[in-house]
């Protein structure tokens, strides 16, 4: 059973929330403030926590910017503020994923168990293999990426993003492959969540100039991960 923390000052949406998730798998525990949900995650760090930004005492960003990098789980926003600047700068501070209100149950719950399999899967044996190009090594069994001799902290999704593009280096992938890859659903269009995962990913990096030469990005077409660029 996956342990998860839902911060949520709506006091008939939790409910709901709680007993839906409650009814198919997921040990809930509920907490209506931002302070509650800062000494929970780092008490007892829970498998999932779904973060509501209209908080009474902070902004639920302000959560996501205290407890990102110290905690290792997913961490997703649930929020009715749908604007495109609230889901980049969400997704920039190291939120997995961003679930905009309403939003059907069944959704919902895919959603949560999609992120829960990419973090818990355990890679293939071909899939072991340390990927090195130059100066960048990453540990696809332990999770770990190195630059320069030095640990480089990332989430699941950011590591798991950096992953697809270094099995594919050279090549130009595209929205569609990279949302199909990291969050099982298709690219729509008009969602910039991934090119806000890629800007904070290359910040990580150092690959922070006006013009990024270590992911780069084809205008119309994707982004091409520069194996030669790491040397």
């Amino acid at each position: 059973m996956s342990r998860l923390l839902l911060v949520e000052d709506d006091d008939r949406l939790a409910a709901l929330v709680t007993r839906y998730l409650l009814g198919h798998g997921f040990d809930v525990h509920r907490v209506d403030c931002g302070e509650q949900a800062i000494a929970s995650i780092q008490c007892a760090p829970p498998d999932v926590v779904l973060l509501d930004l209209g908080l009474p005492d902070m902004d639920g960003l302000d959560v996501c910017r205290r407890v990102r990098a110290q905690y290792n789980g997913v961490l997703c926003i649930f929020s009715a503020q749908a604007d495109d600047i609230q889901q980049v700068l969400g997704l920039e501070l190291g939120a997995d994923d961003y679930i905009t209100k309403p939003i059907e149950p069944r959704v919902l719950l895919a959603r949560l168990r999609a992120h829960l399999r990419r973090q818990t899967s355990v890679p293939a044996a071909q899939d072991d293999v340390a990927l090195v190009f130059g100066q960048l090594r990453i540990e696809p069994d332990s999770r770990d990426v190195h630059l320069s001799g030095q640990p480089v902290g990332l989430t699941t999704a950011d590591f798991d993003l950096l992953v697809l593009l270094a099995r594919n280096p050279g090549r130009i992938i595209d929205r569609e492959t990279l949302f199909q890859g990291l969050r099982g659903i298709g690219f729509d269009g008009m969602d910039r969540s991934m090119d806000a995962r890629i800007s904070r990913l290359r910040r990580r990096l150092g690959d922070t100039e006006p013009d990024p030469t270590r992911i780069k990005t084809v205008r119309g077409q994707g982004y091409l991960f520069s194996p030669a660029a790491w040397e």
